[in-house]
C-alpha cells in the first residue's frame, strides 16, 4: 500500500477544499493516486472539489496579432513574476511585438520562437535585454497561430484572457459578441467531437458513483450517466452554450440567425494550470536576521 504523507494530504486539501480527514481517506482509497483521490472527493462533495482546475496563479499577459486581411492570427501568452511587470509599458510592447513576429514567421513551436528575428536581434536576445531592464524573469509560454477559413476576430479581457475566433460569414459585431461570450463562458471546444474523451469518461464515472451512493437501482446507472454527460457537453461546448447576452438563444441558434458559422476558436487565460509559489516573507525576514 502506498504511503500517504502529510504533504499529499495538504496538497489534496488545497486542490479540493475538502476536510483533511476526507482527503486522507480518499488518498488511502486511491492508493496515493492524486487524480483518482480528487475524483473520489468529487463524488462525495460535488464540483467544489474541482476548484483547483481553473485556478490562475501566474502573472503576465496575452498578446494578439491578426493580419490586415484577417486571414492569419496569433494568440500568445507571456508570463512574468509579478502583476507590476505585467502592466509595465516595455513589457506590454514586447508582448505585442512578439505576437506580430510569431504571426509573420509561423514557427513550429514555442521553443522555435527564441530564434526568430526581432528588433535587429533574436527574440531570445530581445527577451534577455528586457529581463535585464525590468529585473524580472519573463517567459513566452505558449502560442496558437490560426489560418482562417473565414475572418479572424479577437477580444482581450483585461489583458488576462485572450480569444481569437475564425468566423465564416456574419460581421465584425457578431464576431466580437462570440469572442466576448467565449471569454465569459470558457467553452472547452466548438462541439462534442472536440471534448477530450478522458473528461467525458470522468463525468460518466463520477455520475455512476454518485448515483450508487444515492441508492439508485443498478439498471438506472447508465441512463443517469448518459444524462449527466449530455448536460456536461451542453455546458462546455460553444455551439450548445446559452448566449451570455440573450438567454433565449444558444450560440448555434445565434449563428444560424446570422447565416454564419464558427470554424474554430482559441482562448488563453494567463497562468492557467500554473501554481504560483507562495512566499512567506515573515519567514524570509526571520531567516535573514539570523545570518
Amino acid at each position: 500500500m502506498a504511503e500517504i504523507t502529510a504533504g499529499m494530504v495538504k496538497e489534496l486539501r488545497e486542490r479540493t477544499d475538502a476536510p483533511m480527514m476526507d482527503c486522507k481517506k480518499a488518498l488511502t482509497e486511491a492508493e496515493g493516486d492524486m487524480t483518482r483521490a480528487e475524483e473520489i472527493l468529487r463524488v462525495r462533495f460535488g464540483n467544489k472539489a474541482s476548484k483547483a482546475a481553473g485556478r490562475v496563479a501566474a502573472e503576465g499577459t496575452v498578446g494578439i496579432s491578426i493580419s490586415a486581411d484577417g486571414k492569419t492570427g496569433t494568440l500568445i501568452e507571456v508570463n512574468s513574476e509579478t502583476d507590476f511587470c505585467a502592466k509595465n509599458e516595455d513589457f506590454l510592447k514586447y508582448v505585442s511585438e512578439l505576437a506580430q513576429v510569431v504571426n509573420a514567421n509561423a514557427p513550429a513551436n514555442i521553443e522555435a520562437v527564441a530564434a526568430l528575428p526581432m528588433r535587429g536581434a533574436t527574440a531570445e536576445e530581445t527577451r534577455a535585454q528586457l529581463v535585464g531592464k525590468i529585473g524580472e524573469n519573463i517567459t513566452p509560454r505558449r502560442f496558437v497561430r490560426t489560418e482562417a477559413k473565414g475572418k479572424l476576430i479577437s477580444y482581450v479581457h483585461g489583458s488576462k484572457i485572450g480569444v481569437v475566433v475564425d468566423l465564416v460569414g456574419g460581421d465584425e459585431a457578431l464576431g466580437k459578441d462570440i469572442a466576448m461570450h467565449i471569454a465569459a463562458a470558457k467553452p472547452k471546444s466548438l462541439d462534442a467531437s472536440g471534448v477530450d474523451a478522458a473528461l467525458i469518461e470522468t463525468e460518466r464515472r463520477v455520475a455512476i458513483e454518485k448515483a450508487k451512493e444515492a441508492g439508485k437501482p443498478e439498471a438506472m446507472l447508465e441512463k443517469i450517466a448518459d444524462g449527466t454527460v449530455q448536460k456536461f457537453l451542453k455546458e462546455v461546448t460553444l455551439l450548445s452554450q446559452v448566449f451570455v447576452k440573450d438567454d433565449k438563444l444558444t450560440i448555434e441558434q445565434l449563428l444560424k440567425s446570422k447565416n454564419a458559422s464558427v470554424a474554430s476558436f482559441s482562448m488563453y487565460t494567463v497562468g492557467e494550470g500554473i501554481e504560483k509559489a507562495v512566499v512567506d516573507y515573515a519567514a524570509e525576514v526571520a531567516a535573514a536576521a539570523k545570518v
